[in-house]
C-alpha cells in the first residue's frame, strides 16, 4: 500500500484538506496522513466549513507535528508552502505545492484553494495508481 504524506506549516488547514481529499478519493486504496512544521491548535473553522461543503467532516481532526507520524518511508511527500521550515521525511517523491495558508481568508478564498487541492490530490492518486515507482 503506497503512503502520502502531506505537510504544511500548522497542519490546521492546506495539509489537512489534501489529507481528508486523499482519503476519500483514494477509498483505503492508500495510507495516507498530514503534518505540521508547527502544529496549531485547532483547524480554522473556515476550511472546516469549505470542506462540510464537498460532504467531507474535519470536526474532531486535531492538528499533528511531524514526530507524530510513523516513522515510515513515505512513497510520495507533498509539502504546502512550509518551504525550508519543514524537516526532513523520508520519501521516494517529493513535491511542493506553493498555495497560500487560508487562515484568515474568507470563505471564497478558502473555496478556491480546497478546490484547488482536490484537483491536485486527485491527479496525485491517480499518478500514484497507474506509475508503480512514483
Amino acid at each position: 500500500m503506497k503512503r502520502i504524506v502531506f505537510v504544511c506549516v500548522h497542519n490546521a488547514g492546506r495539509s489537512q484538506v489534501a489529507e481528508a481529499f486523499a482519503k476519500h478519493y483514494g477509498q483505503g486504496a492508500f495510507e495516507v496522513y498530514s503534518a505540521g512544521s508547527t502544529p496549531g491548535s485547532a483547524i480554522h473553522s473556515v476550511v472546516t466549513e469549505a470542506m462540510q461543503e464537498k460532504g467531507i467532516e474535519l470536526t474532531g481532526q486535531t492538528p499533528k507535528g511531524l514526530d507524530q507520524l510513523p516513522k515510515v518511508s513515505f512513497d510520495a511527500l507533498v509539502t504546502m508552502g512550509c518551504g525550508d521550515a519543514c524537516p526532513s521525511v523520508t520519501a521516494t517523491t517529493r513535491i511542493d505545492w506553493q498555495l497560500p495558508d487560508p487562515k484568515d481568508l474568507s470563505i471564497e478564498e478558502v473555496r478556491k484553494i480546497r478546490d484547488i487541492i482536490e484537483e491536485k490530490v486527485s491527479t496525485l492518486l491517480e499518478t500514484l495508481r497507474h506509475h508503480p515507482s512514483a
